[in-house]
């Protein structure tokens, strides 16, 4: 059993059909759309050290459909600068 402060572990489905486990580090929404900040982790490896700032985060948008929720590469230039200037602007009034 999973306790709630337990990371949230993702499995998804790379390009080549590869699998490829992400730790779900944050939800944002950016007009009315939610956004999954993820880092990349090894299937069995669950890092302990949330601190480190080397981990390269990706940012999918997710789609829901009944209790199931898919994960997209945002392709749009456009969206992705928008969601990418949301979480700068929220880290930044966080930090003041």
């Amino acid at each position: 059993m999973q306790s709630e402060n337990a990371p949230q572990i993702i499995k998804t489905i790379g390009e080549q059909g590869e699998e490829i486990f992400m730790k779900l580090q944050e939800i944002v929404t950016v007009n009315d759309k939610d956004y999954a900040l993820l880092t990349v982790v090894e299937e069995d490896t669950i890092p302990t050290n949330d601190d480190n700032e080397e981990d390269e985060i990706v940012v999918m948008r997710m789609n829901k459909s009944d209790d199931e929720v898919t994960f997209e590469v945002i392709e749009d230039d456009d969206e992705f600068n928008m969601v990418a200037s949301a979480i700068t602007d929220g880290d930044e009034l966080e930090e003041e």
